[in-house]
């Protein structure tokens, strides 16, 4: 099987990241992708929130979504739709992950739990959770290459979250990101390909890159990496679409030669000593 992975440098404008967005899946469909893989944010990325709040709407009146519905379903092809910025009624926001059929249809919702609330050593400063809620749930769905467990950029570094995921079957993790420069040169490649190895795993890890319309840039580097830990894609720096080669049956034959899901057990309490 193939998978495609989108790179983009997401904007201010909605309208336009669509059309990238379903450009995307008509290239990768034509490329004989079964799965397109986006990054999260992938219809805006503003932190101006007086400008870009009036443009998250819910999600039955988001034209993004509904545009990726559509192509998804016209060029017969899966999409992880990484994220999109989501208005819940209670008024704040969702970053929600979406997994879209090939007839169009919404098979899953992934809220992102964990919340990007720090100060970085270059003066950056973060605080995703004043406008967005974190999510309650975590969700596994069954898609053509295997059993997918949905996780969002920050929640790379909480690995009990994987572990659950795994524990509920998932043999591929989809990780859409929007990493910071800083902290993707340091920690980038080795939590994700961490997370393949812990678990014996695909994962799929969908990028921004560059610089963006509000002044904010990414790391980039998406990456598909294997169930040992080889990374079979690494899209650098560029905004783009590249496919990687997915052989389903590898997560068996690496579970097999190190079955640390079998040999896993409850930890018990902490004692002090």
């Amino acid at each position: 099987m193939k998978a495609a992975v989108l790179q983009m440098t997401s904007g201010i404008d909605p309208e336009v990241n669509a059309g990238r967005l379903c450009e995307a899946i008509a290239e990768g469909a034509v490329g004989g992708a079964t799965m397109l893989f986006t990054p999260e944010m992938s219809g805006m990325i503003d932190r101006d929130r007086v400008r870009g709040g009036p443009k998250i709407v819910p999600e039955e009146q988001d034209a993004v979504l509904s545009a990726v519905r559509a192509a998804a379903a016209e060029h017969k092809l899966w999409v992880q739709l990484g994220s999109l910025a989501m208005r819940r009624p209670d008024g704040k926001f969702a970053n929600r992950g979406f997994v879209i059929d090939d007839r169009g249809a919404v098979r899953a919702r992934y809220d992102k739990i964990h919340l990007f609330d720090v100060d970085l050593p270059t003066g950056e400063s973060w605080r995703e959770s004043a406008a967005y809620a974190p999510g309650g749930s975590a969700i596994v769905v069954e898609t053509p290459l295997g059993l997918l467990g949905s996780t969002i950029c920050y929640d790379l570094r909480f690995p009990d979250l994987y572990r659950a995921l795994s524990d509920a079957g998932a043999t591929i993790f989809s990780v859409p990101a929007a990493f910071t420069k800083p902290t993707g040169v340091a920690h980038w490649h080795v939590l994700l390909r961490a997370r393949a190895i812990e678990a014996g795993a695909w994962v799929f890890a969908a990028a921004q890159t560059g610089r963006h319309e509000d002044g904010r840039e990414t790391f980039g580097h998406s990456l598909v990496v294997d169930p040992w830990g080889e990374i079979v894609l690494d899209m650098g720096e560029g905004a783009g679409l590249g496919f990687a080669d997915i052989d389903p049956a590898r997560v068996a034959d690496v579970r097999g030669r190190i079955p640390v899901l079998q040999h896993r057990r409850p930890i018990p309490p902490v004692s002090l000593a």
